[in-house]
C-alpha cells in the first residue's frame, strides 16, 4: 500500500496535525492502551484521503504491528451509529490493502486486526469510557452473532481519564488547549478565544513546539472547524423544526466535500423550494 493512496489531500485538524507526528502518535497510544512502546516501534499513517467516510476531518488510522488502528476525535455529541461508520471505514482501508483480483485466490490472504477508539471532547455529559457495538443496531437479536465491532469511547476533556492523560503529556496538553479556548470562549469571540488559548499554553509551557510552529494554522484550523461545528448545529435545528432534516444532512455532506457556506445554503433553498408550474 502507498502512501499516496490514503493520506494525500487529508485535509487536517488541530488533531490530526499534532497527532499525524508519529511520536506523538505512538505516546497516546501507548497511554490509551496501558502499554509501553519504544520509539523505535514502526507505525505506518494511512489516514484515508477521503474524508466522507467518516463525514469529518478528525480521524487517524494507522498501522502498528499488525493491527490497524482507526482512531477518531468527536467533539459533538456521540453518534450510535458510529460502528457502522467505522465498518465502512475498514471495508474502505481493506480495500486499499488488498488486490481485488487475490480475492479469488485460494490462498488465505492476512490483513492487520483492527481496533476502533474514539477521543471524546464534545460539550455534552459523558462517561471517562463507553463502548458502542455494531450489534446493536441489528434489527433481529438472535444469541448466534456472525459479525461485531466495538467502537471504544474516552472522554478526554480536562479532569476526566486522568490516569490516561498524565501517561501523555501531548494528550494532556492538548486537553487543556481545548479547555483554554472554551474557558475564553465565556467572555470573547472565537478567533480571540483561540489566539489567547495559544499564548496562554506557550507562557505555561503547554505544547510549546507545536504551537510557535503552527501558531497560524492551528488558529485558522479551529476557527473554521468549530464554526462549522457551530453553524451545524444552528442550521440542523432550525432545519428539525422546519421538518427539514433530510435536507439538511444532503448540505452537510456538500459541505464536507469543500462547497462553500453560500452554495450549500442556496442548494437547500432550491431542495426546499415549491415547483413552479
Amino acid at each position: 500500500m502507498t502512501e499516496a493512496k490514503t493520506n494525500r489531500n487529508h485535509k487536517d485538524s488541530v488533531f490530526t496535525r499534532l497527532f499525524s507526528e508519529k511520536s506523538n502518535l505512538l505516546e497516546l497510544y501507548s497511554a490509551i492502551s496501558g502499554k509501553s512502546y519504544p520509539e523505535s516501534t514502526k507505525i505506518e499513517i494511512v489516514t484515508l484521503s477521503d474524508v466522507l467516510y467518516m463525514n469529518q476531518i478528525n480521524d487517524i488510522a494507522f498501522v502498528m504491528e499488525d493491527r490497524l488502528i482507526v482512531l477518531i476525535e468527536h467533539q459533538s455529541s456521540v453518534n450510535n451509529n458510529m460502528p457502522l461508520r467505522m465498518l465502512r471505514y475498514l471495508s474502505a482501508e481493506y480495500d486499499m490493502i488488498v488486490d481485488r483480483k487475490n480475492l479469488y485466490k485460494q490462498k488465505r490472504i492476512m490483513v492487520p486486526s483492527p481496533e476502533f477508539i474514539v477521543l471524546y471532547n464534545g460539550d455534552k455529559k459523558f462517561p471517562d469510557y463507553k463502548e458502542l457495538k455494531l450489534s446493536d443496531s441489528f434489527k433481529s437479536k438472535t444469541s448466534d452473532l456472525y459479525l461485531e465491532l466495538v467502537v471504544r469511547i474516552y472522554n478526554i476533556n480536562k479532569g476526566h481519564n486522568v490516569d490516561m492523560a498524565g501517561k501523555s503529556p501531548v494528550l494532556s496538553g492538548y486537553e487543556e488547549f481545548i479547555a483554554q479556548i472554551k474557558e475564553n470562549l465565556k467572555s470573547m469571540e472565537l478567533r480571540e478565544a483561540i489566539k489567547l488559548a495559544v499564548k496562554t499554553c506557550i507562557s505555561k509551557k503547554i505544547l510549546v513546539s507545536f504551537l510557535e510552529r503552527h501558531s497560524s494554522e492551528v488558529e485558522n484550523m479551529i476557527f473554521g472547524e468549530w464554526n462549522m461545528d457551530e453553524a451545524k448545529q444552528v442550521w440542523y435545528e432550525e432545519g428539525k423544526e422546519e421538518g427539514m432534516e433530510e435536507g439538511m444532512q444532503n448540505v452537510f455532506s456538500l459541505l464536507e466535500q469543500g462547497v462553500s457556506i453560500a452554495e450549500a445554503k442556496e442548494i437547500l433553498l432550491k431542495q426546499t423550494r415549491p415547483a413552479t408550474a
